[in-house]
């Protein structure tokens, strides 16, 4: 009977450091597959985290930080992570491109920028040596895309202006008042200038106050739009005419620097009809 009782006892060990070994197999395997999720980027999936044995106790993490006005900002999407990525890069996605705003003074280009800039213009307002800077944040395709615009002012004094405007700019918007043809004069002149410090960006032509324009007869209509298809050929550049008070092709102009430089199936509609905001390419 003593004897059988030790061999009850002995196999009862045995399971218990099975058991025990097999909870510390599996902890570690879950650990390497923490550290791989780890390094390689990506976040672990909840099942990851339902395969922990309920009797392991998780080291006491340090208060998580506050995510809710940032699920606000989502919808309530966002989730906070778990405390081993505290330390993750929220920012990693959020590609930042650079736009040059230039032109003539008084044409309408503050306004052109502040109508799509919209409410974000506090934050990333900045004003230095006749230079105007706003940050615009959108989604598309699933990435978040900043684009930081550069405005030259255009008091005449631009020597060390276009060099801060331009390099490393992915598109040169080239502004005109529709309703006052030495401005559309001197965008050959700005295009000159803004190619000394990048050759690469995407050219755009953009006549503003359409809603001023439409006012004039309609054979200097059609003279002035005559000369701006001449000049955006000349730049090869693709031409808007656009109102900033009545929102007319300041977001498409844009959707379409957008769709260029990413090669998004989305195109603009030409349009030649005189007496319309015009497009063309």
């Amino acid at each position: 009977m003593p004897q059988l009782c030790r061999e009850v006892g002995n196999s009862t060990t045995l399971r218990r450091r099975f058991h025990h070994r097999v909870s510390l197999l599996r902890r570690c395997i879950l650990r390497v597959l923490h550290h791989f999720l780890v390094c390689s980027g990506r976040k672990p999936t909840n099942a990851a985290y339902r395969m922990l044995h309920p009797h392991v106790a998780l080291p006491s993490p340090s208060p998580p930080p506050d995510f809710s006005a940032v699920e606000a900002g989502l919808g309530g999407v966002l989730v906070a992570p778990p405390p081993v990525f505290h330390t993750h890069d929220f920012e990693s996605d959020l590609v930042s491109l650079k736009i040059s705003l230039l032109g003539d003074c008084q044409i309408g280009k503050t306004s052109f920028l502040v109508k799509y800039v919209g409410d974000e213009k506090e934050q990333g307002e900045l004003q230095r040596k006749g230079l105007n800077q706003m940050d615009k944040t959108l989604v598309v395709e699933g990435a978040r895309i900043s684009y930081c615009i550069w405005e030259v002012q255009g008091d005449g004094k631009t020597d060390d202006q276009m060099p801060i405007a331009c390099k490393d700019s992915v598109a040169i918007l080239i502004m005109f008042d529709l309703t006052s043809r030495c401005t559309l004069n001197s965008v050959l002149g700005w295009y000159k200038e803004a190619r000394k410090w990048n050759q690469t960006a995407i050219p755009v032509l953009i006549g503003t106050k359409f809603d001023d324009f439409i006012q004039l007869p309609i054979d200097l209509q059609w003279t002035i739009a005559s000369e701006a298809r001449t000049y955006a050929k000349a730049l090869n550049a693709t031409l808007f005419f656009s109102s900033a008070t009545y929102n007319i092709n300041v977001n498409k102009i844009f959707k379409f620097i957008t769709a260029k430089l990413f090669d998004l199936p989305w195109t603009v509609e030409r349009n030649l009809t005189v007496g319309e905001p015009i497009i063309d390419f």
